[in-house]
């Protein structure tokens, strides 16, 4: 398996799609409806030991969840979880069989939010060094370009993270808008060394995954890229 293969080539342009993901939340659950270019629920690839990989974040950036939905009928997956009323960026990670998918994240309002574009207020961080229920971790480098591989080293203090969805960790980014989502792996099965490439110069929000026993904790760093 190939762990350098991260989803550089998702466009923010969906005619490329193939198939297309509508996402609607009701009673505390998230329902992923998908259907292909002939309206047949198109059948998915396993990636990373899943069918799907949803992931959820307020338009603030300040909410994060990674969930993975199971199949309920033909081209319908669901997953239960709680969203206070917000506007969110819905993202469907999923592999088709056979059609070209691009991955473009999904505007969702749950309740009464007022969908409004605002501005996120985002900083870089000064501080690269967080704790999460009692683990630390830091990350390295801490400065970024555009336009370059950067290498991600998340240096976990001697903590042995476990395997999590085959591979000792994930990485999800976004940029401050919420509208470019980049997902990387490790470069190796034993490192929690990621690569990334920003196309351009901004502010971005990433979420550093590792699972500690039964606990994923997810990093939040919010970096500067020049």
């Amino acid at each position: 398996m190939n762990h350098q293969q991260s989803h550089h080539q998702h466009h923010s342009a969906s005619a490329d799609s193939e198939v297309t993901p509508i996402v609607s939340y009701a009673n505390g659950e998230l329902t992923i409806e998908l259907k292909d270019k002939n309206n047949h629920a198109p059948e998915l690839e396993v990636s990373h030991e899943k069918y799907m990989h949803l992931i959820v974040v307020s338009s603030d950036l300040k909410e994060y969840h990674h969930l993975h939905p199971e199949q309920k009928g033909e081209g319908i997956y669901q997953t239960k979880v709680s969203l206070a009323d917000n506007s969110y960026k819905v993202i469907v990670d999923i592999t088709p069989k056979g059609l070209q998918y691009s991955v473009k994240p999904i505007d969702l309002l749950v309740g009464e939010a007022h969908h409004q574009h605002h501005d996120n207020d985002l900083v870089a961080d000064t501080n690269f060094t967080k704790t999460i229920n009692g683990q630390t971790v830091e990350l390295t480098p801490q400065s970024f370009e555009a336009k370059k591989e950067i290498t991600l080293n998340f240096d976990l203090k001697d903590a042995q993270p476990d395997p999590y969805l085959g591979a000792l960790g994930h990485v999800v980014v976004l940029d401050e808008d919420g509208e470019k989502y980049i997902h990387v792996h490790p470069v190796a099965d034993d490192k929690t060394v990621f690569e990334a490439h920003f196309d351009k110069p901004g502010i971005y929000k990433l979420w550093a995954e590792f699972k500690f026993g039964e606990q994923v904790n997810a990093y939040p760093f919010v970096i500067e890229v020049k």
